[in-house]
């Protein structure tokens, strides 16, 4: 090279190219794995004694767990809206219900990620179950889809970071009967919650669900594993959590804790520190813009979730972090007039407190056919269902079945499977008042149609419904 000026002029350019080039390696990685009906505390890590999952307990160890997670909402599409768009379901419009689309003015995080240069992708389940050309979109919220993870990791240059959601099947409906029992777990062993009848059948079930969360864990540790031999693994951010509580009689699409609260464990190494557990309340709406700062952009104003790195990154307590708040509009379409069963929650650390803003309708769907499952079609179909269903005179269907008052609410340290609703006991009114008031406050903060007198409008019972009828 014998022209200085133009040497100088290559060697500044190769410096900035450089220093850009440091820049985008220093942007983690984001891998999201998420259960499909996976409710807590069905780990090992959570002190469960008889399902296996060595893979997310391994992970807890090497970051965060976390004790207080809970969905957006106990339904699968509204609540993998929430975590893609940081927002309050019922912010959503038709993405408030299952079976619907998201609109297309709703941003994701994956598409924001893509602007700034990240490789996106989406194996297995993302948004949905629903419709995506009705939206306007030509691909999944999540992403593009690959059949797998290696075949994804091949299109991201080695200069650039990826952002990538793997979406298991497991451990939803249905199940291979007696393949719990058949990998050697016994029945015998299986705690069977206080809300379901302890029969043979619901003991095999319960193992036959159990079976798939196992499934899952091998899923998670392959994810893992190929993430290792990418050598990606040390600047990668992994988020592993589920969209909603098992699908049983009284936990998915229910806004008690069987139907809300989430396994959910984080690692980042170098940034979070391996081996806490924290108490602090999260939703999983915050693992949008939690994804976002982490990549140093800044989660847009839209966005009603808060950011977890102050929580994941430092020793601090963050304020705003004593209570979450849960909701629900129409999950399967199994009410006459195509109704939905809206709520709204707030889950304290002592207390649980549901408004039911449609008392009238049944919380589980009408008692006969309407369109699409069967009978009480919120639940899921299954031995347990089938148990309950026969036991018409008994506590387990009255919980999970019947018509529920205007307000519930529960002492959750001595009831935790919330069994006795005390908001009609005067030595609870103070308390139910206050959390009346917060979640009062919360959906007037979140502009929820709901909010003030009535329940506000029925607009989710109009929104279209893209599941089919029930196979006959």
């Amino acid at each position: 090279m014998r022209n200085p000026t133009l040497l100088a002029l290559l060697l500044s350019a190769s410096s900035a190219n450089a220093a850009e080039q440091a820049k985008a390696d220093a942007r983690p990685n984001i891998l999201f794995v998420i259960a499909d009906d996976w409710g807590w505390p069905h780990a090992g890590t959570y002190g469960d004694q008889v399902v296996k999952t060595p893979h997310f307990d391994r992970l807890a160890q090497d970051g965060m767990l976390f004790q207080r997670a809970y969905c957006m909402s106990p339904s699968c599409t509204p609540s993998r809206g929430a975590i893609l768009t940081g927002q309050a379901v019922h912010r959503l419009e038709d993405g408030g219900n299952l079976w619907s689309f998201l609109p297309r003015k709703f941003i994701t995080y994956p598409d924001l990620l893509e602007n700034a240069g990240y490789t996106i992708g989406l194996t297995g389940k993302g948004w949905g179950p629903g419709s995506i050309k009705d939206a306007g979109r030509t691909r999944n919220p999540a992403g593009p889809s690959f059949k797998t993870f290696a075949e994804f990791l091949k299109t991201v240059p080695a200069d650039k970071p990826f952002c990538y959601w793997y979406g298991s099947s497991d451990p939803h409906r249905p199940y291979d009967a007696g393949s719990g029992k058949a990998s050697g777990m016994k029945p015998e062993d299986v705690k069977v919650p206080p809300f379901f009848p302890d029969t043979p059948e619901v003991r095999s079930d319960i193992l036959d669900y159990y079976f798939e969360v196992q499934r899952f864990d091998q899923q998670l540790g392959d994810l893992l594993k190929q993430l290792d031999a990418a050598g990606r693994a040390q600047n990668t951010l992994v988020i592993v959590t589920s969209d909603n509580g098992m699908p049983f009689p009284r936990c998915k699409a229910n806004l008690h804790d069987s139907g809300t609260h989430m396994p959910l464990a984080i690692r980042w190494p170098g940034k979070v520190k391996a081996g806490r557990t924290t108490e602090a309340f999260v939703s999983l709406a915050d693992v949008a813009p939690t994804v976002l700062e982490a990549a140093g952009l800044k989660p847009g104003q839209e966005m009603t979730a808060k950011s977890l790195l102050p929580l994941l990154t430092t020793d601090a307590k963050p304020a705003g972090r004593e209570m979450v708040f849960v909701e629900r509009e129409r999950h399967a379409n199994v009410r006459k007039g195509d109704l939905s069963y809206p709520a709204r929650a707030v889950r304290s650390a002592k207390f649980l407190y549901v408004r039911n803003l449609r008392p009238d309708r049944w919380p589980a769907g009408d008692p006969e056919t309407y369109h699409s499952v069967g009978p009480f079609g919120d639940i899921d179909g299954g031995p347990t269902k089938e148990v309950v269903l026969k036991m018409r005179d008994s506590q387990f269907f009255k919980l999970a079945c019947e018509k529920r008052p205007a307000e519930e609410l529960y002492e959750c340290e001595q009831d935790p499977y919330q069994l006795n609703n005390v908001a009609d006991k005067a030595e609870f009114a103070e308390i139910k008042a206050k959390l009346r008031a917060a979640l009062d406050q919360w959906m007037a903060d979140t502009a929820d149609p709901r909010a003030g007198k009535d329940g506000g409008d029925d607009r989710w019972d109009k929104y279209p419904y893209f599941g089919g009828p029930a196979k006959k």
